[in-house]
Parts: structure tokens; sequence; C-alpha cells
């Protein structure tokens, strides 16, 4: 199957009986809101409040005890006063339901669930100062370490040895390699990857364990003004690639999405490690390999977004465009280099003075 023919196309009727059907309420506001392989819909039902409506696409609901234990997660950070999306029971007290729904494929099952909708303004869309920056990277650490103390009867199943997001998965990337092939880069990516199994997989017995979130991009965190010019992190949105990692995977995967839109990408990682390392200081092979690991999902994006055009052509205009800020971002880091990307910033996150 197709990845186009995974994913929910549910239309508005659809939808609407599915809100009143499993939790008795009646739609009032519906209108859909971006994703990249589920379907979400805002929904403001007559009788109050503000959701979202989740439709998991037909391949990842077949893992329906992964998105338990993700609803678990989701959850267990809400009860700690992170700010994150809750799950509403159905009228028969089931968190999520698999619902056989034709989307124009055929009938196939998708996992159904409807969070509480969090306000905000995505983090893409604002000037990322140094010090949202720097409550970015305190928050994920924080989040990493709060996660440890999670415990669930299927933990076992955040191992996910085939989630191609994944850092320690990096060597997966080589099936879906030659979609670059007549591409410059492709050279880079090739030379990050083989740097990758020299360099970082002899150390990842000297990584720090622990649970990520895996993908706290620049619009997975939403934000709300505090005066004229600061900002405060107001959600934390899809726990989807939650797995068993590293704490220096969290940080480099963080620090990777924070350079989109930079006008200093480079220097973005300064801020961030400075709020990761007042939560949680990293080791010396942790230290040592976080350029690398920065590269990699880069370097995951990239062949990645490749796919992504070929399953959904529908998409290629939106994929090739975040394209091309990967290329130039990862061909920055390349030619800057290991030693002169550690410089900008291990220096600058040790003199960061908080404002």
């Amino acid at each position: 199957m197709s990845t186009k023919e995974s994913n929910p196309y549910l239309s508005h009727s659809q939808a609407t009986e599915i809100i009143k059907r499993l939790y008795g309420l009646t739609v009032s506001v519906m209108r859909p809101l971006p994703s990249y392989i589920d379907q979400n819909f805002y929904v403001a039902p007559s009788e109050g409040g503000e959701f979202l409506l989740k439709v998991i696409n037909s391949a990842d609901s077949h893992n329906s005890t992964v998105i338990e234990v993700q609803t678990h997660a989701m959850t267990f950070l809400h009860q700690r006063d992170f700010p994150v999306q809750t799950t509403l029971p159905t009228l028969t007290g089931q968190l999520m339901s698999l619902e056989e729904i034709d989307c124009g494929f055929g009938m196939q099952k998708y996992l159904v669930r409807l969070l509480t909708y969090l306000p905000g303004t995505t983090i893409s869309k604002i000037t990322r100062s140094p010090q949202i920056l720097y409550d970015v990277g305190k928050m994920a650490a924080t989040l990493d370490t709060v996660l440890l103390q999670m415990e669930h009867s299927n933990i076992s199943v955040l191992q996910r040895e085939d989630l191609i997001w994944n850092l320690a998965n990096i060597p997966l990337l080589n099936q879906y390699i030659h979609l670059m092939d007549g591409d410059p880069v492709q050279k880079v990516v090739k030379a990050v990857m083989e740097q990758y199994e020299i360099k970082v997989v002899p150390k990842l017995p000297l990584f720090r364990k622990c649970i990520n979130h895996g993908d706290l991009n620049d619009r997975n965190l939403l934000v709300k003004p505090d005066g004229p010019s600061k900002y405060n992190i107001s959600g934390i949105l899809d726990f989807a690639h939650m797995s068993c990692g590293y704490f220096i995977f969290e940080l480099a995967i963080t620090i990777r999405y924070m350079m989109i839109g930079s006008p200093n990408p480079v220097d973005v990682g300064a801020s961030v490690v400075a709020g990761w390392e007042s939560v949680f200081p990293i080791n010396e092979a942790e230290r040592d390999s976080l350029y690398l690991l920065v590269l990699c999902r880069f370097c995951q994006s990239l062949v990645m977004g490749r796919h992504t055009v070929i399953q959904q052509p529908e998409n290629d205009e939106y994929v090739m465009m975040a394209s091309k800020s990967r290329v130039d971002h990862i061909r920055l880091l390349w030619e800057l280099g290991k030693e002169e990307v550690e410089r900008i910033w291990f220096q600058s996150a040790a003199q960061f003075i908080q404002p």
C-alpha cells in the first residue's frame, strides 16, 4: 500500500458523524489543520470546549499499543504540569477507537482520538530570540528527564527498531539513498552516514538512555506572547515519533529544527545547548557526537523528504521548499566543519547569561 493510500482523507460529514457517535458531541465549528501523514480537525462542539480530532494513518493504526503508550505519556506529562494535550474518553470510556472508514481507497481501519486543543502560535511563526531558544533547550531536557520516571506495562514497544526517524536507525536510510541520485548534496549525506558508523556508533554505550519525544520541530512547539518581545512555551504537540533513545538525540533533533527559518542558523545551537545544560549537562562522548548527530537528522529529513515527494506528489511544492532550507543548512554545517561549529555552540553556550 502506498503512503497516499494509507493516509486518511475523511470528509467533513464523516468526521462530524464520528464525533457525534463516539463522543456524543454536536459539531458547531470544524476546520482542517495541517498534518504530515495523519489527518487533524479543529473541533468546537455546541456543548462547549475546543478539541482536535486526530485520525491516524492506517499503517500506524496497526500499532495500537504504541499509540496507547504515547497517549499514556501525554497524560503522565500533563499531570506534571507540562503543556501537552490530553485525550477525551469516548462514551464507552475508551481513549481511542479503531474505525473502519472508506476514504476513497476502500474500507480501511484508522485509529481515532479526540484531544484537547492547545491555543497558541507555532514557534515557526515568530522570530526566535536567544531567550526562547534557551527555554526550548531547557524544556526539552526537562521533558526527557521526567519521562525517565514513566512506567507502563508495554513500555518496551518504544524500542522501535524500525522507526526511521530514530537517530539510532541512520543505516535504515540506505534503502532510500538512491532517491538522491544526481543531487550534489547526496555526497555529503553519504559522508555523514559513513561518519555516523565510524564515530558515533562506538560511542552509543557511553550515551545516557532515556525516552525521546523525537520530533520537537518548529510546528510542534506552541508559544504565547509575554510582553512586547518575549514568548513563553505554551504547548508541546505530536508524540508520534516517541521512542527509546538517548538524551543527546533529543538535543541534536531540537537544534536541527530550531535552525529552520533563522537568519543565523549555526548560532541557534549555542542558546539551545545552554538551556539544555542548565538541566542536564552532557558528557564528553555526547558532546563529541552532537555535531554529527545534528547532521544525521538533516540527512533523515532530506532523504525522507524525497521519499515523501514520490509517495505524495501533491505535496511536492511544500516538501521541496522545506528541502532547500535543509540543503542550505547541511552544506553550511559541513563546510564550516566540526571544530568551528563546536566552538560556536559550546563557547557561546558557556558564556550564555539568561536575560
